[in-house]
């Protein structure tokens, strides 16, 4: 009997290990394939800016984006990281409740800091999840990027991209995205798909730069009205846009956490980063809701065609705080009236004097704050975080603190930072090298060596 019950405890062990194995394996291997996923978000950008600029500035608009992508990742490697673990609680920068926060974390004192960081077969995991952090890092870069193309000085934007990167929006998700975030566990603030955290922080971090940036030389006449500057492709920025749409799928995959890691939740269940259950099933139904209606809404209030791809990627970013909560139809109307919202709101910044070149202000800014506002309207009273009776539940008014810390945490750095470097002299080109393009004046190099028809060019 005891032989027999010896065997069967062993066999137990045996079977525990091998689950353990399997898991670490599938977990490794999910979050890994949402790193090329999210690596298509940064060719839809270059695609997309690329497109969006006149031939003189083409591949200068590509350089920043390279050099943004590359710059984030040993910039959130030495202390983009560390920020996210270090200040769920604020600036106190003391241990939160849950296993895996605070300071102790980020100084390695809860896992050795060498396995945390570095290669180590006792922790197979971390670094890829690590590597999804950083292509957020990346995407926030991106975003920021369109608005100031023709104009920025590289040094220039690669500090800002620094900044907004590898500080600003990590802040951001360490308050509002960790479970021992004051936002969270204070608030009830919820925003599974980073609306607020990622979105309306890079947009609103791009407004508090163009503000001293200043416009590009031609779009307002004297008497304030504004001129339309086209790209030179219109079809590669629709592809652009396009493949940022694919890239999100990515994106809105490492914000599930998948059971069984020593950072997941429980040992069975899909979870969001709060602890709450998601599917991947609830976010297909919800993704694919919000681009059909951010394409239609766009569509049948500007029957443009950057307008109606720009409400795919609009529609999504409405409904990505609620994506782990929305009905199906209920996904379709928020994405709806997210992309109807943003003509007027790129009208608005316009008639204020902001020259946003692709509209990131209001694609990402405005409509990342709807995507937050919108879960404190349809959503009202659900656990905001995983725990006994007594957790915060989601309100309007959490919501909108959210909302308020979201647009400060952007603006605030943007406009500070970029305003030092303009009083520095080092933020915008000089006018002569505008007037040239950037191509020639500062690459220097063409993107059409043998030229391009004039027929394909539109008229500046």
């Amino acid at each position: 009997m005891e032989e027999q019950l010896a065997k069967l405890v062993a066999e137990v062990a045996q079977l525990r290990k091998d689950y353990d194995a399997s898991n670490t394996a599938f977990t490794e291997m999910y979050y890994y394939l949402t790193i090329p996923l999210m690596v298509l978000i940064h060719a839809g950008f270059l695609a997309y800016e690329m497109g969006a600029t006149r031939t003189k500035n083409v591949l200068a608009s590509g350089i920043k984006n390279i050099l943004a992508f590359a710059f984030m990742v040993p910039t959130f490697y030495y202390f983009g990281w560390f920020v996210y673990w270090a200040f769920p609680t604020g600036f106190s920068m003391t241990p939160g409740p849950s296993e895996i926060s605070g300071w102790a974390y980020a100084v390695g004192a809860a896992n050795p800091i060498g396995e945390v960081m570095g290669p180590s077969l006792a922790d197979q995991a971390t670094g890829v999840f690590w590597g999804a952090f950083t292509l957020f890092a990346a995407t926030t870069a991106s975003i920021a990027s369109g608005a100031l193309i023709e104009r920025i000085r590289v040094v220039a934007f690669v500090i800002l991209a620094i900044v907004l990167g590898s500080f600003a929006w990590v802040l951001a998700a360490a308050w509002g995205w960790h479970a021992d975030g004051w936002l969270v566990t204070g608030w009830g603030y919820h925003d599974f798909g980073a609306a607020g955290l990622v979105h309306a922080v890079a947009g609103f971090f791009a407004l508090g730069v163009l503000i001293n940036l200043g416009p590009r030389i031609g779009k307002f006449n004297a008497d304030g009205s504004a001129n339309h500057i086209a790209g030179h492709n219109m079809p590669l920025t629709l592809i652009g846009l396009m493949l940022i749409i694919a890239g999100f799928w990515g994106f809105l995959m490492a914000c599930v956490l998948v059971p069984g890691e020593s950072w997941s939740w429980n040992a069975v269940e899909y979870t969001n980063i709060y602890g709450t259950p998601i599917t991947l099933s609830a976010l297909t139904f919800n993704i694919l809701m919000g681009f059909a209606g951010g394409i239609i809404g766009a569509w049948m209030v500007t029957r443009d065609p950057f307008w109606m791809m720009s409400g795919a990627l609009g529609g999504i970013i409405s409904c990505a705080s609620g994506l782990d909560l929305w009905w199906p139809p209920l996904a379709f109307a928020v994405g709806f009236i997210g992309a109807c919202m943003m003509p007027a709101s790129y009208r608005f910044f316009e008639k204020l004097g902001i020259d946003d070149a692709v509209g990131a202000v209001t694609v990402h800014g405005t409509l990342g704050l709807w995507g937050v506002i919108s879960v404190g309207i349809f959503a009202i009273g659900y656990p905001a975080l995983s725990g006994d009776a007594g957790v915060a539940t989601i309100s309007f008014m959490g919501q909108l603190v959210g909302a308020i810390v979201m647009f400060l945490v952007g603006f605030v750095p943007g406009y500070v930072v970029s305003l030092i470097l303009k009083m520095m002299g080092v933020l915008r080109v000089g006018e002569a090298a505008e007037l040239a393009g950037l191509d020639p004046t500062k690459v220097p190099s063409s993107a059409y060596p043998e030229g391009i028809s004039p027929s394909a060019v539109p008229a500046e």
